[in-house]
């Protein structure tokens, strides 16, 4: 008997099931599958930066994910031959936290992929979404109406059909999907082949909590990458790269090999670590050509993979997962048109391709060649760095037919402690007071699309409630300076509009248009906007 859904999720990766979570949110009849038996024991993608935590705030989640604290700030990267030494090189990040708020009202995050999976997962299923372990797609097809898929159960074997509108391929750097789909991809390509071992073992002196460090570790007979990922537990992870050309495999890292290993870095002949687990993984770079085919999308690593440094490949999961939920949600329930999916490429792609350029400069800094050489500036290198990443995180901007920018506006990215309000880019983050109560303007986003206007804008309640009703959509609007008071005074000057402009934010807290004073005709004006938004 065949299962009819709205959306098919492939992979229960971070970019699988924030789908699943961000679809059920929005009441969007969602099934999951995915090969393995359950969520990541690997750390993997550690770290959610601010623009992250909005989004998983939106769904309802941010306040179960640990947040950065003062203990936390600092970071370490240490380039040695081995825990005990010799140090060759390292260097200390320390994020400000007491500067954060001026960004965004969420905190930065600090779980690990295998501490948030479960969070997503169970979101997710709180939310009404059904997600299948141990279940394998086999093949799929589309037509002009939907996809049908075939599944196959990995423990009986039995077989089962699916019919969906629309198929979320969320199944990782080597996607099968993907490949089905002929999707080429550009960029470098595959860096290496490596192998992760989580263990158990009393390391006493040679990790030190304070700050987290993770080690570099480069000497004759194994190079790789260590880090104690619970201290509690005593858990640790150790990455060490192998060449299958040279006839190496996953089947070489036995047991008896892995404790080799890690007695070789620690210095500790006689030590018993318990090994966890044992996972392959692949360092690539690489950007889909596209990210939409027909009715299958691809997100997460299916759509781009990008080495870990930086930490941009779970965060950007996460932001694709954001995007295309609420795209498929309107398009599903008939207030947008089915042209809006295509802005996914659109939008996402190019961030991606950001993304991927800035995490394989950062690589470059920890390669063989880093452990011998000192900046000459590691301060200023440290801002630039630290600049990068907040204006690709929360300084970046969409282009697509739904998004009505000027044609003389050819920033794609802006320093978000400056921001402007143009359409393309995040709504900015503005602390306002109602009842009392402090709240930032990110937190009136993540539902559906809203009006803030300035203090003489209150006529545009009726214009987006008239408006509203004509499209069969909800329209929030807010006043700042009545209903909401702007007790720093910044909200016209960050938003770019006067006292009887407005601003339109889509549910993903992105300008979609603004207008600097009223026009003469509000309601055809808003009209034309929404319509665009929506590709309707």
């Amino acid at each position: 008997m065949e299962k009819r859904v709205s959306v098919l999720v492939v992979g229960a990766g971070l970019a699988g099931l924030a789908s699943a979570m961000f679809l059920a949110q929005r009441g969007v009849d969602v099934l999951l599958v995915e090969r393995r038996s359950g969520t990541s024991l690997f750390p993997r993608a550690v770290g959610q930066n601010q623009r992250t935590m909005e989004l998983l705030g939106f769904g309802g989640l941010a306040g179960d994910v640990p947040t950065l604290t003062p203990s936390l700030a600092k970071f370490r990267v240490r380039i040695a031959a081995s825990l005990p030494g010799p140090t060759f090189h390292e260097e200390v990040s320390e994020t400000d936290t007491t500067d954060l708020s001026a960004l965004s009202p969420a905190r930065l995050g600090t779980a690990g992929q295998d501490k948030l999976e479960p969070l997503l997962r169970r979101r997710a299923e709180d939310l009404g979404a059904e997600l299948r372990f141990d279940t394998e797609l086999v093949s799929f097809s589309q037509d002009d109406d939907g996809v049908t898929a075939m599944l196959s159960g990995r423990r009986d074997g039995q077989m089962s059909q699916v019919r969906s509108d629309y198929l979320v391929a969320a199944d990782g750097n080597r996607s099968d999907v993907r490949e089905a789909l002929g999707v080429d991809r550009h960029g470098p390509g595959s860096l290496g082949y490596n192998v992760s071992i989580i263990f158990d073992a009393d390391l006493g002196d040679l990790v030190d909590p304070e700050p987290p460090t993770l080690h570099v570790l480069h000497n004759e007979q194994a190079n790789g990458v260590f880090i104690t990922v619970d201290h509690a537990i005593d858990r640790h992870l150790y990455s060490v790269g192998y060449d299958p050309a040279a006839g190496q495999s996953l089947e070489d890292f036995t047991t008896e090999r892995c404790t080799e290993l890690i007695r070789l870095i620690t210095g500790l002949p006689d030590l018993r670590p318990e090994i966890r687990a044992v996972r392959p993984w692949e360092m690539a770079a690489s950007v889909a050509d596209r990210f939409r085919v027909g009715r299958v999308l691809l997100a997460g690593d299916a759509a781009k993979v990008t080495p870990p440094s930086g930490g941009f490949g779970g965060n950007t999961a996460i932001g694709d997962a954001y995007d295309l939920a609420w795209k498929l949600a309107a398009v599903l329930g008939s207030t947008a048109g089915a042209a809006l999916l295509d802005t996914y490429d659109a939008e996402r792609r190019p961030v991606a391709e950001r993304v991927v350029a800035e995490a394989l400069r950062l690589a470059g800094r920890r390669g063989p060649a880093a452990a011998t050489e000192d900046s000459e500036d590691p301060a200023d290198e440290q801002i630039s760095d630290q600049k990068r990443a907040v204006e690709l995180t929360l300084g970046f901007r969409y282009r697509s037919a739904s998004i009505l920018a000027t044609d003389d506006d050819p920033a794609d990215t802006e320093d978000p402690y400056r921001p402007t309000g143009r359409p393309g880019f995040r709504a900015p983050h503005v602390w306002l007071r109602c009842n009392g109560e402090k709240l930032s303007t990110v937190d009136l986003f993540g539902h559906g699309f809203v009006l803030l206007s300035g203090a003489e804008g209150g006529f545009w309640t009726g214009v987006a409630d008239d408006v509203g009703a004509r499209l069969g959509i909800t329209v929030r609007t807010h006043t700042i300076g009545d209903d909401l008071a702007d007790t720093e005074g910044e909200f016209l000057a960050r938003y770019g509009i006067g006292a009887s402009g407005v601003s339109l934010v889509r549910p993903d807290g992105v300008v979609a248009w603004r207008t600097a004073e009223a026009p003469s005709d509000p309601a055809q004006v808003l009209l034309g906007a929404l319509t665009t938004a929506l590709a309707r």
